[in-house]
């Protein structure tokens, strides 16, 4: 790479935030030849990140299945475990109403790329209108497969669907950095497009054009910044830091007006699912959804609870909720968590709500932000649901060696399985 990653995160305003939240550099020891070493003292056996509470912590729910999993012989019926398992998830999720298809603007349309591009806009009843990209091959005739592109977290609020697409040459060089770290310099919604799909971008809650603005906090709470002050890579870097700080802020706000994070995401990413499959170029019966971190995040709750969903593809975001809660919540976004939740389903049975439709895992096997038993763990999960349902060859997890990202080999994979099961 053309700049080291301290540089990067110097410029970003990602130190000391995680890719997919906050606090991921403190499970590094050091940097050396521009090499992240990790602290092997982070995990220790019979330690946790929570002190001596963790073992007590862990044992509410160690050693028992969650009590709406598959797995558990209780359930024998698939049909009628998922509808019950759904109804739970969904009354954990408080999804709250966000009404019907809004009316879409196409802001701009053009060609790049190969591509042919529009640049889309739609108002939901709060907050600023939602900014989306849609792509799809240039000069394509009738119904194409569809897929739902779901960007990262990676600790820019500023930015949003511009993480995965490009839509000029002159691309914003934090844009340009963050695609050759994440994603070995590709554009991935541009190439999942070349190869026949009709593919939308919108920018998830509190990213980019949904970001809190800081005009609209009191100015007690804005660090002495204003939204003028982003104009360069300094400016933005501070409203990450501050957009980071903000988080727990809001996720409390949330649980108070009575819904969730990942209930909000669900809405939305529904509401933008909506607007995919009524277009007249997109084939609804042929629509998957997939992204990395906090992408795979979304993923992991839009295709467990919507069927229109026929392929996923969960990209660096597969656990357990004992990883979290003993190793790694600290590298974890607000977004995450659902109170009670785990008592019900582990983290990967949300995922298997969808069984038998195919699903893909694709993980980091040096993933800062999880444990290698624990993604094995959760491998094991859906594994054992996916068998359960008669589906066994409709589940696959692969390992790539390296930290969190999703390169070009695994690009590779998903875009094959997108074309496998919605190509047919």
């Amino acid at each position: 790479m053309k700049k080291n990653r301290r540089e990067f995160l110097k410029i970003t305003g990602f130190a000391g935030i995680s890719v997919a939240g906050a606090g991921i550099l403190p499970a590094f020891a050091k940097e050396k030849n521009n090499t992240i070493i990790p602290n092997t003292e982070i995990d220790e056996k019979d330690q946790s990140i929570i002190g001596l509470y963790g073992a007590w912590a862990n044992s509410l729910n160690a050693n028992k299945l969650p009590s709406f999993s598959f797995r558990s012989q209780k359930w024998p019926d698939l049909e009628k475990w998922r509808k019950a398992a759904k109804d739970q998830v969904v009354e954990r999720l408080a999804i709250p109403d966000i009404g019907g298809l809004p009316k879409v603007t196409i802001k701009k349309q053009y060609n790049y790329d190969g591509l042919h591009m529009e640049e889309l806009s739609w108002q939901l009843p709060y907050g600023r209108p939602t900014e989306a990209i849609l792509l799809k091959p240039q000069n394509a005739k009738g119904r194409l497969p569809g897929i739902l592109a779901l960007h990262d977290h990676a600790a820019n609020k500023y930015f949003g669907c511009y993480k995965i697409t490009r839509t000029s040459d002159n691309q914003h060089p934090l844009m340009k950095y963050h695609q050759e770290h994440y994603y070995s310099g590709i554009a991935w919604a541009n190439e999942i497009a070349k190869r026949g799909y009709v593919v939308l971008v919108a920018d998830a809650f509190a990213f980019a054009s949904r970001r809190v603005m800081l005009q609209d906090v009191p100015s007690r709470q804005r660090n002495g910044l204003t939204d003028a002050d982003l104009a360069n890579s300094e400016g933005i870097a501070s409203y990450n830091t501050w957009a980071a700080d903000h988080e727990h802020i809001m996720a409390k706000s949330l649980f108070c007006a009575g819904t969730t994070w990942p209930g909000v995401f669900y809405a939305e990413d529904r509401k933008a699912l909506d607007i995919l499959c009524a277009r007249a170029d997109v084939d609804a019966n042929k629509v998957g959804c997939g992204g990395l971190s906090g992408g795979g995040l979304r993923t992991v709750f839009l295709a467990g609870l919507d069927p229109r969903i026929k392929c996923a593809v969960d990209v660096g975001f597969m656990s357990t909720w004992k990883d979290f809660l003993l190793n790694k919540s600290y590298t974890h976004t607000w977004m995450t968590y659902v109170p009670l939740l785990p008592n019900e389903l582990d983290f990967p049975d949300i995922l298997s709500l969808r069984a038998p439709l195919p699903t893909l895992v694709l993980n980091d096997s040096d993933d800062q932000l999880y444990t290698l038993p624990e993604m094995n763990q959760a491998e094991k999960v859906l594994a054992e649901v996916y068998k359960k349902a008669g589906a066994e060859n409709r589940f696959k997890c692969s390992y790539y060696p390296g930290y969190h990202k999703f390169d070009d080999k695994m690009q590779k994979e998903a875009f094959n399985w997108f074309d496998q099961w919605l190509k047919v």
